[in-house]
C-alpha cells in the first residue's frame, strides 16, 4: 500500500482545494497518471501517481480544504484491478489540461474525439473550444492590436467562483450562492491587505506614443519574420521600467520588519487575465533580456494562461509589476500593489487627443500611465521623477538602446 499526500505545493502555499477527482476508488492507474486536481491561491495543479496499482480508498472529497502532507488515497501496489479499458487508453481524457477537462464536461465534448495540440498532444482549452468551432484561419492568433500579449486574444473576465448553486427565489427574484475559489479568496485577501499594510498612494502621466507606434509599423515584418513574434507594446514598456528603477532603487524594494532590501536583479511580473482570476507571471532577469526575448516570454505566458498551464514556478517572486488595462479598454485607472513589492505601473488604452505641439493643436495617440506606490519608502517625488523617465523613454525610444 502506498499514500497519496498533499505535496508541497510551492513559496507560501500551505493548502489547496480538492478541485476534481480523476479517479474512483477500484481504478487502476500507471505511473503519471494524473490522480487529482488541485485548486491553490496560484493556479490548478494535477497530482500524479507516482506508483503503479489499484486505488483502495479516497479520503477527501471535492470541495474540501487539504493541508501539506495530508492523505488524499491510498493506492494498493499489488492490486489486482482491471486494466483500464482500450477505449480510454487511446482516448485524451488523462492528456488534458484541468481547464480543457472542466470545458469538455461542460460542453459535452468527448476529448477522446479532440486533437491536442499542447506538448506530447496534450489537449488544451483552446483545442476543445475548435471542436466545437473550428477558428477561421488567421496569421497571428495571439496578439492583441495594441501589441502587448498581456491578455490573450478571445479571453473573457474569468469567473470569480466555482459552479452556482441551484437558484433561491425571494419572490419573483433569484439569487445565487457559489463559494469563492482558492484563487479568488486570495485575490480578495492579498488587496485588502495591500491597502491596510501599505500607504499607497498613485500618481499619473500621459505618454506620447508616436514614435513607439510609427517604430512598430517600420519593423513589424522584419521583427516577425526574424524572431517568429510580434513585436508589441509590453517590451517598450519592461525596458523602460528597469531603465527607470535602475535609477530609482527603492521601487524595485521591499519592506521585511524594519529593513528595506533593495533588489539588484529585475523579475518583472506581467499581470494577465487567466481562468478563475488575475495572476502575475514573472519574467526573470528581465534586464539580460532582448527585445524578442522579452516579446517570446511574453507570448508564452499570454498562451499557458489560455491554455490553464502556468506553473508556480511561472507565478513566483517578482519585483515589480507591469498590469494593461488597456487591453479591455480601460482608459484610466489606479492600479493595487502586489505585496511584498512597492511599485506597479498601470498601461492604458492608446487613444488619440488633441494636444499642444509648438503652439499649435495636434492630434497625437496618447496613453495615460499611472505608478502606484508605497510611500512608506518611496517618497512623492521619487515616484513621480520615476513615471516621468518612463515617459521619457517611451517617448523617445532610441534611449532604451542607449540604455542597453
Amino acid at each position: 500500500m502506498s499514500n497519496i499526500v498533499v505535496p508541497v505545493l510551492g513559496e507560501s502555499i500551505v493548502e489547496a482545494r480538492i478541485a476534481k477527482w480523476l479517479k474512483k476508488p477500484g481504478d487502476h492507474v500507471e505511473v503519471g497518471d494524473p490522480l487529482v486536481e488541485l485548486e491553490t491561491e496560484k493556479t490548478n495543479l494535477e497530482l500524479s501517481a507516482e506508483k503503479r496499482g489499484v486505488i483502495t480508498s479516497i479520503a477527501r472529497k471535492e470541495g474540501e480544504d487539504v493541508k501539506i502532507g495530508e492523505l488524499l488515497a491510498v493506492v494498493d501496489e499489488n492490486g489486482a484491478g482491471a486494466a483500464p479499458p482500450a477505449a480510454a487508453q487511446s482516448g485524451n481524457g488523462s492528456k488534458a489540461t484541468p481547464t480543457a477537462r472542466r470545458m469538455a464536461e461542460d460542453l459535452e465534448v468527448d476529448l477522446g474525439v479532440v486533437q491536442g495540440t499542447g506538448a506530447a498532444g496534450r489537449v488544451m482549452k483552446q483545442d476543445v473550444r475548435n471542436a466545437i468551432a473550428p477558428p477561421a484561419p488567421t496569421s497571428d492568433t495571439l496578439a492583441p492590436t495594441s501589441g502587448s500579449a498581456i491578455a490573450p486574444t478571445g479571453s473573457k473576465i474569468a469567473p470569480t467562483s466555482a459552479r452556482p448553486l441551484a437558484p433561491t427565489r425571494i419572490g419573483d427574484r433569484t439569487e445565487e450562492r457559489v463559494r469563492m475559489t482558492k484563487r479568488r479568496q486570495t485575490i480578495a485577501r492579498r488587496l485588502v491587505e495591500a491597502q491596510q499594510t501599505a500607504a499607497m498612494l498613485t500618481t499619473f502621466n500621459e505618454a506620447d506614443m508616436t514614435q513607439i507606434m510609427a517604430l512598430r509599423e517600420r519593423r513589424k515584418e522584419s521583427f516577425k519574420k526574424e524572431f517568429g513574434v510580434g513585436l508589441g507594446i509590453a517590451s517598450f514598456f519592461v525596458k523602460a521600467s528597469i531603465a527607470a528603477l535602475r535609477a530609482f532603487p527603492a521601487l524595485n524594494a521591499e519592506i521585511q520588519g524594519d529593513e528595506i532590501v533593495y533588489k539588484h536583479y529585475f523579475d518583472v511580473g506581467m499581470a494577465v487575465g487567466a481562468e478563475g482570476g488575475l495572476v502575475v507571471p514573472v519574467i526573470r532577469d528581465a534586464d539580460r533580456m532582448t527585445f524578442p526575448q522579452i516579446e517570446l516570454a511574453i507570448r508564452d505566458f499570454a498562451k499557458k494562461a489560455q491554455d490553464g498551464t502556468l506553473t508556480l514556478d511561472d507565478l513566483r517572486g517578482g519585483t515589480f509589476t507591469i498590469t494593461n488595462g488597456g487591453v479591455f479598454g480601460s482608459l484610466l485607472s489606479t492600479p493595487i500593489l502586489n505585496p511584498p513589492q512597492v511599485a506597479i505601473l498601470g498601461l492604458h488604452k492608446i487613444q488619440d487627443r488633441v494636444v499642444p505641439m509648438n503652439g499649435q493643436p495636434t492630434i497625437r495617440p496618447m496613453m495615460y500611465l499611472a505608478l502606484s506606490y508605497d510611500h512608506r519608502i518611496v517618497d512623492g517625488r521619487e515616484a513621480v521623477q520615476f513615471l516621468v523617465k518612463v515617459k521619457e523613454y517611451i517617448e523617445d525610444p532610441a534611449n532604451l538602446l542607449l540604455e542597453g
